[in-house]
């Protein structure tokens, strides 16, 4: 069972300014490639699992905005770690019909 839930934001500097959406695009894209249950929302993406294996995540994430020309990347990131388990489903089935 996953222990850790954690929610990224990730900002990367583009190269002329232009639009970070294809980065993001890029980035959500290691997320959906690493196999970790994950819910992209308007601000953030959340994640689900094993918490050292999210931060790898997090790092490739980070190190493939430099690959594509950012000089840097901002990550925005919250962290729930519940060793006893937790669920993006725990914290939010009251809210679903």
């Amino acid at each position: 069972m996953a222990n850790a839930l954690v929610s990224i934001q990730i900002i990367p500097k583009t190269i002329n300014g232009e639009n970070v959406i294809p980065y993001v695009d890029e980035a959500i894209a290691v997320i959906d490639a690493s196999g970790v249950k994950y819910e992209v929302h308007p601000l953030e993406t959340t994640m689900e699992g094993d918490l050292q294996e999210l931060f790898s995540v997090i790092t490739k994430m980070n190190e493939k905005m430099i690959e594509m020309g950012s000089s840097n990347v901002i990550s925005q990131v919250k962290i729930l770690y519940q060793p006893t388990g937790i669920t993006m489903d725990t914290l939010t089935e009251k809210y679903r019909s």
